[in-house]
């Protein structure tokens, strides 16, 4: 009797840890890059609060945006169960912003990586099209050590100014997704400078790649425009995001939240992260 009641609370805590380990948090945060002139917002001030927040809310994979090299490593010292991937878009090695992306060591290892640039020559640095500055999309392909699932996270940040660069862009990493990642599953997290209505966002979220999974999540947490502008009051009407987590249909999203956590009444960046749990399918 004792041996059947054993092996069926053996069997209860394998399936439990089997349905933890389908599970993944993911998320997608503009870190603000260090700009000497974000009087009261500096750098130096917020990045305890970064990495605070990103510890707490336990994610799994997190793709940065507009990190600069002493940042991330700044970021990674007080974060000692993450590594990083990405390079700078300014030269392709340290300098300018990184598309970074951030993963817990212990829980995935890299089985490949790589870069590439928003631009009609992706494989040099360089601004493409109407844009005045280099945008350059990190990826890597992880595989989950506990289950040995193996997807693709693609992070990205679009320009804020070329509308032709935004538009060209879209269709660029559906390119490279296909290219890259075939019919393997694909996380892609980034700031895309458009919200629902643009045509740059419509062209991923309707693709037969990619899906917002904020439009297939049960009751999102949308408490906020993702973009803050380190504005105390922003337009309560408003609801426009510029952050999104697409997947492919290996996944579906669990809970989606935007967290519009602050310390001492100040924001740890000018945009709130996206938090996306997504359960294997």
């Amino acid at each position: 009797m004792r041996l059947k009641l054993l092996s069926l609370v053996l069997s209860v805590l394998i399936v439990a840890t089997t349905a933890i380990g389908q599970q993944l948090i993911v998320g997608s945060y503009n870190l603000r890059y260090d700009n000497r002139r974000d009087s009261g917002n500096l750098w130096e001030q917020r990045a305890p609060y970064v990495a605070a927040l990103i510890r707490f809310h336990e994610f799994d994979v997190l793709g940065t945006q507009e990190g600069m090299k002493h940042q991330l490593d700044q970021l990674a010292g007080s974060l000692e169960e993450y590594a990083w991937y990405g390079k700078g878009r300014d030269d392709g090695k340290d300098k300018g912003e990184f598309s970074a992306i951030f993963y817990k060591k212990n829980k995935f290892r890299v089985l490949k990586s790589g870069d590439f640039w928003l631009s009609p020559t992706p494989e040099k640095p360089g601004p493409g099209w109407d844009a005045n500055l280099n945008r350059i999309c990190s990826w890597l392909q992880l595989e989950e050590k506990a289950t040995k699932k193996k997807f693709f996270v693609f992070n990205v940040h679009y320009d804020h100014q070329g509308v032709q660069a935004r538009e060209e862009s879209s269709k660029l990493i559906l390119q490279k997704i296909r290219a890259i990642a075939g019919n393997n599953p694909v996380i892609l997290t980034g700031d895309f400078n458009g919200d629902h209505q643009t045509s740059w966002y419509q062209a991923l979220a309707n693709s037969d790649v990619l899906k917002d999974s904020y439009t297939l999540a049960k009751d999102p947490y949308a408490n906020n425009n993702s973009f803050n502008g380190w504005n105390p009051r922003p337009d309560m009407k408003s609801k426009s995001f510029i952050d999104h987590v697409f997947i492919s249909k290996a996944f579906e999203p669990v809970k989606w939240g935007l967290l519009t956590d602050t310390y001492y009444g100040r924001y740890p960046s000018d945009h709130f992260p996206v938090l996306v749990k997504l359960q294997w399918k």
